[in-house]
């Protein structure tokens, strides 16, 4: 594997989850892979879980890594060809990819959308031109649209804690006081529709996802419906898609509560975090029994390391 931006980069997701849960069994089996070899994880916004486990996948497999918060140590980058630096960028992507595909063998990169610009945003302009300027294997550390290395932890905990072959498995959103990316939920639709699951989206009307995202699911505006028989409920806010990046009010009874799970299959709840208690998911169900989102943080270890192994297997 020479890049990993989505699931569409995966040749077989059920050998890719058997890795991951291998290697959480024998975490330290492939350093031999990654002796000699550096990780490179760039960031343009804010990171705990990605930043964290990526860096202890890489260590598990021998590497070393190097991490630069590019908003914060690094300079103002130009996407744009052709123009006139005579404003606030100081350096090109293709001289700053270019440099760093010089002192790594693996680049992570992270970015957020704007929120302002849909087509722009949905053209992954920024970590596509880290990609073509790296010339090196490249991992997507969340992008505009999509995070893949979450969504892949996701399966791990469904494939690792499920009690049916074919789980019910349901999305749906939450209230948030600000609008969100979509690139969560559209990566754990796009990973929910090639795995073996029931999957369901329930969301308010106006909150619909790109169709391209959820071809296969199941998309009601129920939530009650939704949740009946769950096995699995994933808790997440996103923005509107249309109008791109509004958030449309009225909906803070989609909160999932104790009342609300009593209706599914004692479903296990999963969030990628950061989650804000009380708004998005009631505390009483975040510190109760099935709550699996610390479980799930924990498995984006086996994730990060299952797809490094891969990459570092093609650099030899």
């Amino acid at each position: 594997m020479k890049l990993f931006s989505s699931v569409h980069d995966v040749t077989d997701i059920n050998q890719l989850v058997a890795d991951a849960l291998k290697l959480k069994q024998d975490p330290y089996a492939f350093q031999h892979l990654g002796k000699n070899r550096t990780l490179g994880l760039i960031f343009l916004n804010p990171s705990l879980r990605t930043r964290l486990s990526t860096q202890k996948a890489a260590t598990n497999l021998g590497m070393n890594v190097i991490v630069m918060n590019m908003d914060k140590e690094g300079w103002a980058l130009e996407f744009n060809d052709g123009v006139i630096m005579n404003g606030t960028t100081v350096e090109h992507i293709r001289e700053a990819a270019g440099v760093m595909g010089q002192y790594v063998d693996i680049l992570g990169v992270r970015s957020f959308p704007g929120l302002k610009d849909r087509e722009l945003d949905y053209s992954e302009e920024i970590f596509n031109k880290f990609v073509k300027y790296c010339g090196i294997p490249v991992v997507s550390l969340e992008s505009a649209t999509r995070h893949p290395l979450q969504s892949l932890a996701d399966l791990v905990t469904i494939t690792e804690l499920k009690k049916t072959a074919q789980p019910k498995v349901v999305l749906t959103w939450a209230p948030h006081v600000k609008p969100l990316p979509q690139a969560v939920p559209n990566s754990f639709a796009e990973w929910m529709c090639k795995a073996d699951v029931d999957f369901v989206i329930a969301h308010p009307e106006g909150y619909e996802l790109c169709a391209d995202f959820t071809q296969g699911a199941t998309i009601t505006h129920n939530q009650t419906e939704a949740i009946a028989g769950a096995d699995f409920i994933y808790v997440k806010n996103w923005s509107a898609y249309e109008p791109y990046g509004k958030v449309i009010g009225g909906y803070d009874d989609w909160m999932l509560t104790p009342e609300k799970l009593a209706q599914s299959n004692d479903a296990k709840v999963m969030h990628c975090l950061p989650v804000r208690r009380n708004l998005e998911l009631s505390a009483e169900i975040l510190d109760g029994p099935n709550s699996l989102v610390v479980h799930e943080a924990g498995n984006r270890v086996w994730a990060a390391q299952a797809v490094l192994k891969s990459m570092l297997e093609s650099l030899q």
